[in-house]
């Protein structure tokens, strides 16, 4: 048995010991039959939520009303939950009742789709009521039951129904495709931090190009923040090689590339993607623009973009117009801005004090804009930076300056 169960074992054991029944379900039970690295395990049981809490030391509780407490053993923390059924489905989300059974066959038929409805029993044995392990073999993704229900529960498990897609390298059923197409439109009451993350998922996955066109034929993208009406934009994006990005800002920016919003800013907003990611996704999308003008790397241009952004644009630059050439032109990227004579304001030879008592004029704003005409003569080799140097030129250029500023 994998250690991740090995090491969740003792909570089983002393379930067992108890008199209740407990079982590891869910994506852990998958996982092991595909050879994938195991996640989370998670762990089902007969046992209700104060009797779980009665039972272990460390404890969190983290949901008791829907049956979930964590256990936490040796700092390692696992979601056990009750057996459940659920009904009364609130805006296709949330089960506004739940009533806690002991009959874990019950309790694995809520589940959404056959392949996450297995459970695994203390010694290692399948437990598969839904002919779970056949779906695996066959690589298909089919809903517990009708999709339509399932959907209708739970609009969210589209999406993830696309994203397994991604992830797994599997197909959609044809019922199940049909049930997507059908109910779409239930998406609009999903929150868009919940389709962030399904989102995220199928872009990070092995047959993305198969999810994202999934997204036009079930009608999907037109329920995606910024996705609506852009089929053809979608194509084009599915054929991207993402495997070949290193970060989320990578993906985000070649995403907002393909997808051309009017204004990348409230595109990015409307995915409620972090403020730190949406600046940096908004200065690679400006050099990416740029770069593809034809306009090459300057030492000017590398300056201003740092060389977090000047790697993360050339890398996609490179698989946009010649992949073949990606590596050596990563390399010439970090020779250039190894070789710049500077490469933040700090690095100038003078201060903001200096040039005030140089120009003999009060503080103001111009001390900035005049710093920035430094950086520019200095990247372009009309200056060297060194103090006396800097004294000179800006002694020699104080007429011009007196009447810009």
């Amino acid at each position: 048995m994998n250690s991740s169960f090995l090491e969740a074992k003792p909570i089983l054991e002393k379930l067992h010991k108890s008199g209740y029944e407990a079982f590891y379900v869910g994506g852990s039970v998958r996982d092991i039959l595909l050879n994938r690295e195991i996640g989370d395990v998670d762990i089902a049981t007969s046992a209700k939520p104060e009797e779980i809490k009665m039972l272990f030391r460390k404890t969190i509780d983290v949901g008791a009303e829907h049956g979930t407490i964590i256990v936490l053993h040796k700092d390692i923390p696992y979601e056990v939950t009750t057996f459940r059924t659920e009904s009364d489905y609130e805006d296709f989300r949330r089960p506004s009742t739940v009533a806690f059974i002991t009959s874990l066959k019950e309790d694995l038929k809520r589940r959404d789709f056959t392949i996450n409805a297995m459970a695994m029993n203390i010694n290692g044995e399948i437990i598969d009521y839904f002919n779970g392990k056949d779906d695996l073999r066959n690589k298909l993704i089919q809903t517990v039951g009708m999709p339509s229900e399932r959907f209708t529960e739970d609009a969210l498990r589209i999406l993830r129904a696309i994203r397994f897609v991604s992830q797994l390298s599997f197909s959609l059923s044809k019922n199940t495709i049909s049930a997507i197409r059908e109910h779409a439109h239930l998406l609009e009451s999903i929150s868009t931090e919940r389709k962030l993350i399904e989102i995220d998922k199928l872009f990070s996955g092995e047959s993305y190009e198969e999810a994202l066109n999934l997204l036009i034929e079930g009608n999907v993208c037109d329920y995606l923040p910024g996705f609506s009406e852009k089929q053809d934009e979608i194509k084009k994006l599915s054929l991207f090689n993402f495997k070949m990005l290193k970060t989320k800002e990578e993906i985000w920016t070649v995403i907002t590339h393909f997808i051309k919003p009017n204004s990348v800013e409230e595109f990015l907003r409307s995915w409620k993607l972090p403020v730190k990611l949406i600046k940096t996704v908004e200065k690679n999308v400006f050099l990416l623009k740029r770069l593809l003008e034809e306009q090459p790397w300057s030492e000017l241009l590398l300056y201003e973009a740092g060389i977090d952004s000047a790697l993360s644009t050339e890398r996609i630059r490179s698989l946009l117009v010649d992949s073949h050439s990606l590596e050596s032109n990563l390399k010439n990227v970090k020779s250039a801005y190894g070789n710049l004579p500077i490469r933040d304001r700090r690095d100038i030879d003078t201060t903001g004090r200096e040039i005030i008592d140089y120009m003999k004029k009060p503080p103001g704003p111009w001390v900035s804009k005049m710093i920035t005409e430094i950086e520019k003569a200095i990247l372009t080799n009309k200056l060297e930076n060194n103090r006396s140097a800097i004294k000179e030129w800006l002694l020699s250029c104080n007429q011009n300056f007196e009447q810009n500023y």
